[in-house]
């Protein structure tokens, strides 16, 4: 079973998301409990390949209460745990123009905090615009179906 803890919801306003993919995440003690605590932002956080190994930049972990001096640096760069064949093959697509790497959520799996990465090409504007208006005319669309059944009740 898993629990979501976080969500990056800009991430599928601003980005194409072509495939996805699950890491593991090395974190200290105080950290987990943070998580646990629902305590961190995805906002602007981002994953890239180093010396063949995969990291995680700009994820916003609060400190914890409780955690007097044992507690982390909030914005300190974390290290990814996935198999060396799947970083290999990301750094591959990465290397292609327009790709990043960028985490779509974070969340427990039988006690250990996952986080879930999308390989994500930048959307342009006019793709924003189009994701906005196709939005609101289903919108639209499910209040007039909606608003038609209503009328059919009443007579």
């Amino acid at each position: 079973m898993e629990k979501v803890i976080s969500t990056n919801r800009k991430a599928r306003h601003d980005y194409h998301i072509e495939e996805n993919y699950e890491a593991g995440i090395v974190l200290t003690g105080t950290e987990v409990k943070s998580v646990r605590n629902a305590r961190v932002n995805l906002k602007d956080s981002y994953a890239r390949i180093d010396n063949g190994e995969l990291f995680l930049y700009n994820l916003h972990i609060s400190p914890y209460e409780q955690g007097n001096r044992f507690n982390h640096d909030p914005l300190r760069v974390r290290k990814l745990l996935m198999r060396k064949m799947e970083i290999s093959r990301l750094h591959g697509k990465i290397k292609e123009k327009g790709y990043a790497l960028i985490p779509l959520k974070l969340y427990l799996v039988r006690g250990l905090v996952k986080i879930e990465l999308g390989l994500a090409r930048g959307k342009k504007l006019y793709d924003k615009r189009r994701d906005i208006a196709e939005r609101d005319s289903k919108r639209e669309m499910e209040r007039a179906f909606r608003d038609k059944q209503r009328a059919e009740l009443k007579d």
